[in-house]
């Protein structure tokens, strides 16, 4: 089977799919209200402007399209999966390809939100039971018997009665001349051989053999390295520099001036272009800028805090209201307040920022890189360079890590102004220093909290008030600024607790540096000060943590069934050992619904985390094994963000440089994890790879308390000196 996305280049996929006249493309145009249409590959012929998601050639020859990116999230599996479980083949019998951006593969070419499998679930399968459907049709016709006594199995049509049978190559060009299916009859669930079974990922031999082709992988002839030079205070001028040591390093060519561009911001910059990366770096360390700070170097990590606590005190744009908060707050029998902060987060992908551009006469582009965001490279890069799309080839190649960095293209940006400068095809790699102290990194977030609980501890009243700088403030210059920011309120008006009077606000704080969303977004600040401050009235109150809040979800719900799923498989009323203690969380937001509860025990001055029960709500599975391993993934980044070293600055700059002052967590310090799955089937489906992350650090400092009685307010923690 050919799987690895360099397999196929452009050129040669049009050659074979497009000359033959041979082929059967089918696919979804989600511009057109989800019609499937079909399209003939004739001698010379234009691919119809669809998105051809099949493509079954006279050979026997089956390639499926990958329209969403992989990041390591699954979907080079789980795309093919939907359309093939419909199609009745399985996946060691289809090419996967990976789309670049073009405009007939549609508009959802990009990966985020956990959306890639729960946005396209029915549709896809759709395209797999229309394409099944037409080659049923094709064989009845072919051997004139009734369509009900053909079915479909291992790529082939079969006649029940007669045992016969012909294969999807032998039936393509007699099935592409029909009509689609308006209603293609989608197979039961009971019946699916793909679809919820625990199967292995393509992707997986092409990784661990290192045949995977990855962005910093990509190289093209007459190629030519960039290592960037970017001020360490972002946001400087550019004053001078002089090159002459860097020109005497053997193997540097020339050093031009370049441009950053992320979100709002456009930062100058000077490339080092050399023969190879390791003359491109050591040409850059040689040389001698002066940059004009414009200020910018007396911004701190510890005066920006006191800033936002200050801003506390004031009320707020209105997330969320209802019935009256104050009134019930101020008559309230009991009543608490906390404060909640969470730091600056870098999104540290193993595979750092790299692109590999050539812009050639008459504006030809051609780009290989790493991304998210396929389609808005090609459409964002022609309306920055001003060219036409059609002018842009794009090779999306695999992503080793992205959790939303990926999502803008800033790097990509780079490459291609030098490469139009230098008239060569040249690859920026970023080094592990640029990607840790450039940015673009997830916001701090401060919440202050209040609450009112009646005598006999029900709650009566709740406030969450976030304080943070806005990410779209830095990613979109007409951000309105006197509506609330929805990203940075993220779900703290959804949960399913029943608390009658409601309050919640938001305080922007200004912040001249770039953000960007991060894995699970915002709710990986707030659910920390939520969930934290749930537990804190549960304490108040004099009740099981676990008991309390399904207390305040009476009415059925996702939510009530999760936290009792939770309580089932953790043994939550299970007595642990002397010094030992558990801690609940959960929280759902747009990605889906996870719930956790944390095990941890006193280890002298420290906490160890002994072990992690996970519960994530999904309605629908592609592969259980994927789910297992995204939320696992998600509570290992969880982890690091609450124990190790967050983003600070001092002088203007980052602290942090690489992973031996930023780390992430080492195996020896990851503790047992089981997932649980709520699979109830049917097509209401919710993400796997970002749920699994915001409910860990507010279950995990509730289990603290629990051991020791301290609470955490404030990540990140010394969990070895608690």
């Amino acid at each position: 089977m050919q799987q690895n996305t360099s397999a196929i280049d452009r050129r040669k996929f049009l050659k074979l799919s497009g000359i033959t006249g041979t082929g059967f493309l089918i696919g979804l145009n989600r511009g057109l209200a989800n019609t499937v249409v079909t399209g003939y590959f004739q001698p010379g012929a234009d691919v119809y402007e669809f998105t051809p998601l099949i493509n079954i050639e006279k050979s026997g020859t089956i390639t499926i399209f990958n329209t969403r990116p992989e990041i390591g999230q699954g979907t080079w599996q789980a795309v093919p999966s939907m359309i093939a479980e419909e199609l009745e083949v399985s996946l060691d019998q289809v090419t996967i390809v990976q789309t670049g951006g073009e405009k007939k593969y549609g508009p959802t070419q990009w990966v985020g939100g956990s959306s890639s499998v729960r946005g396209a679930y029915t549709d896809l399968r759709k395209t797999g039971a229309s394409a099944k459907e037409m080659l049923q049709k094709a064989a009845s016709i072919k051997w004139n018997v009734p369509f009900e006594e053909c079915y479909a199995a291992n790529g082939k049509i079969f006649h029940k009665p007669s045992g016969k049978s012909l294969g999807y190559g032998e039936l393509a060009e007699a099935a592409s001349k029909l009509e689609v299916p308006a209603a293609p009859k989608l197979k039961d669930p009971k019946d699916f051989k793909i679809l919820g079974k625990a199967t292995p990922r393509p992707d997986v031999p092409l990784k661990s053999s290192g045949r995977a082709v990855f962005g910093i992988d990509a190289s093209t002839p007459g190629m030519v390295y960039a290592s960037i030079e970017r001020c360490p205070v972002m946001g400087s001028k550019l004053v001078s520099f002089d090159d002459s040591a860097t020109k005497n390093v053997k193997g540097v060519l020339q050093v031009v001036k370049s441009e950053r561009i992320v979100g709002i911001y456009r930062y100058e910059t000077i490339a080092v272009i050399a023969e190879n990366y390791w003359a491109a770096l050591q040409g850059r360390k040689a040389l001698k800028v002066k940059w004009d700070y414009q200020g910018r170097e007396s911004f701190n990590s510890k005066n920006f805090e006191t800033k936002l606590r200050s801003l506390s005190s004031q009320e707020g744009l209105l997330d969320h209201s209802q019935g009256d908060f104050e009134k019930s707050f101020s008559a309230a029998a009991i009543k608490l307040e906390a404060f909640y902060e969470t730091p600056f987060v870098s999104h540290s992908p193993i595979e750092p920022m790299n692109c590999l551009a050539s812009w050639t006469a008459g504006n030809k582009l051609e780009i290989w890189t790493s991304t998210q965001v396929p389609g808005d490279v090609v459409s964002g890069t022609a309306k920055e360079f001003a060219i036409p799309e059609d002018n842009i080839t794009l090779h999306t190649l695999f992503n080793g890590g992205a959790f939303g960095r990926r999502l803008i293209n800033d790097y990509i940006y780079e490459a291609v102004d030098i490469s139009k400068k230098i008239s060569k095809p040249v690859k920026v790699i970023w080094t592990r220093e640029d990607d840790t102290q450039q940015g673009p990194f997830r916001p701090l977030t401060f919440s202050a909290m209040k609450a009112g609980l009646s005598a006999d501890g029900k709650a009566i009243a709740f406030q969450h008030k976030v304080i943070a700088p806005s990410l779209e403030a830095t990613l979109e210059k007409n951000h309105d600024k006197t509506k609330v920011n929805k990203t940075m309120t993220e779900a703290i008006s959804e949960q399913k607790y029943e608390i009658p009077n409601m309050k919640n606000t938001y305080v922007a704080a200004d912040f001249d540096m770039p953000l960007l969303y991060w894995r699970a977004v915002t709710s990986t600040t707030l659910a920390f000060a939520h969930e934290c401050f749930i537990d804190e009235m549960a304490v108040k109150a004099k009740k099981d943590p676990l008991d309390y809040r399904l207390g305040m979800v009476k009415k059925s719900s996702d939510t009530e069934k999760l936290l009792r799923k939770l309580k089932e498989v953790s043994n939550w009323n299970k007595k642990l050992p002397a010094g030992w203690g558990r801690g609940v969380a959960q929280y759902e937001f747009f990605a889906g619904l996870c719930g956790q509860v944390v095990e941890v025990s006193k280890k002298g001055k420290g906490i160890k985390i002994e072990k992690v029960y996970a519960v994530i709500d999904m309605g629908t599975i592609v592969n259980p094994d994927t789910v297992k391993g995204q939320v696992e993934g998600a509570i290992v980044m969880a982890i690091s963000a609450a124990i190790k070293s967050g983003i600070t600055f001092d002088k203007g700059q980052t602290m942090q440089t690489n992973f031996h002052n930023n780390p992430v967590l080492r195996i020896n310090e990851m503790p047992v994890v089981e997932v649980h799955i709520i699979a109830d089937g049917g097509e209401v489906i919710k993400g796997a790879g970002e749920p699994g992350l915001p409910p860990l650090a507010p279950a995990l400092c509730n289990a603290i308390f629990a051991a020791t009685g301290k609470r955490i307010r404030r990540l990140p923690f010394d969990i070895n000196n608690i």
